[in-house]
């Protein structure tokens, strides 16, 4: 089996609640991209697509602390139809915002707890959110399967 590690996911327990929720996700039919900057320059833990269009943003949170340091996600919604944060199954559910949907994972999987609140894109924002998505994807494989090669800077604002 390949380590987190080497599949370019941090061998951390943040790591593995991200491992887990993509392997969610793509069971739902969506698939994406680890550290996505938006225009507004935060960054995406998770961004993916579904069949249809639809993109869903997920917060990974590790630790209570984690979670009380970073009160930034409110500033993801306009960049996604649906916003979810991903938890470890000891991480206290009432603590997430009711504005957020809930996902509960472990390095092997994981679970929807609770459906996240639909608030549809525009078009153009649709457009521009997964046309940075699949470049970003691109590139990444563009690296992978060129060792040593590097994209320039800012080739993805």
């Amino acid at each position: 089996m390949a380590e987190l590690a080497d599949l370019g996911i941090p061998d951390s327990r943040a790591g593995e609640i991200v491992r887990g929720t993509r392997r969610l996700l793509g069971g739902l039919g969506f698939f994406g991209v680890t550290e996505m900057s938006l225009a507004n320059n935060r960054r995406a833990d998770i961004a993916a697509v579904g069949a249809s269009g639809e993109i869903w943003m997920v917060e990974v949170k590790s630790s209570i602390a984690d979670f009380r340091s970073d009160s930034k996600w409110p500033e993801y919604m306009p960049f996604c139809d649906q916003l979810y944060f991903a938890v470890a199954s000891d991480f206290p559910q009432e603590l997430i915002p009711d504005e957020t949907g809930l996902i509960v994972a472990d390095a092997f999987g994981g679970a929807v707890i609770r459906d996240a609140p639909e608030d549809r894109l525009p078009a153009a924002r649709r457009k521009a959110v997964t046309l940075r998505m699949a470049r970003l994807a691109a590139m990444r494989l563009t690296q992978t399967a060129d060792i040593g090669w590097t994209a320039a800077p800012g080739l993805l604002t």
